[in-house]
């Protein structure tokens, strides 16, 4: 039993380290643009609210949601936040580095922090690995954070929070 699980234990160590080069490192650098039905935006706080049908890109990241909020620091430093409807996902998609291939996820909510180049996904949360048209690679779990600065994912399988937009 010890071997079986030592065994795993080094399986599960390979396969996230084949993961290891995550997203376009420009990525990072490019505008974050957002289409949506709607938007409200509040200079004071800046903070803007989109809301139906939201699709917001920088450089190769796709993100789909129902809602988004984001806000913006004076530095330019950007934080969303997104919802789905109920019953659905948001997805997002991005390149990853020097490869011909993407990491794609879905879950209930995501942030998005553009200073610290992260991506929570929380609730029903899925990351997969896709080389050409084939999923090479399926994570779940509740949380899945994904730090494309340090190269990191980390999952965790406990139930969270509501996801709800309050917050």
């Amino acid at each position: 039993m010890k071997i079986k699980f030592i065994t795993l234990l080094f399986t599960l160590a390979a396969a996230l380290a084949a993961q290891s080069a995550f997203a376009e490192k420009a990525d990072r650098e490019k505008p974050m643009n957002v289409e949506a039905d709607s938007l409200k935006h509040d200079d004071q706080q800046q903070l803007t609210t989109f809301t139906g049908k939201v699709l917001m890109t920088k450089g190769t990241l796709v993100l789909k949601a129902a809602r988004m909020e984001v806000k913006q620091d004076k530095q330019g430093n950007q934080v969303a936040k997104l919802w789905a409807d109920p019953g659905e996902r948001i997805f997002f998609r991005q390149k990853r580095e020097g490869l011909d291939e993407y990491t794609e996820g879905e879950a209930e909510t995501a942030v998005y922090n553009s200073q610290a180049d992260t991506l929570t996904l929380t609730q029903r949360a899925e990351l997969r690995l896709i080389r050409g048209a084939l999923v090479a690679d399926r994570i779940q779990g509740q949380q899945i954070l994904v730090n494309n600065t340090t190269e990191v994912f980390m999952v965790d399988g406990k139930p969270s929070g509501t996801g709800s937009p309050t917050g």
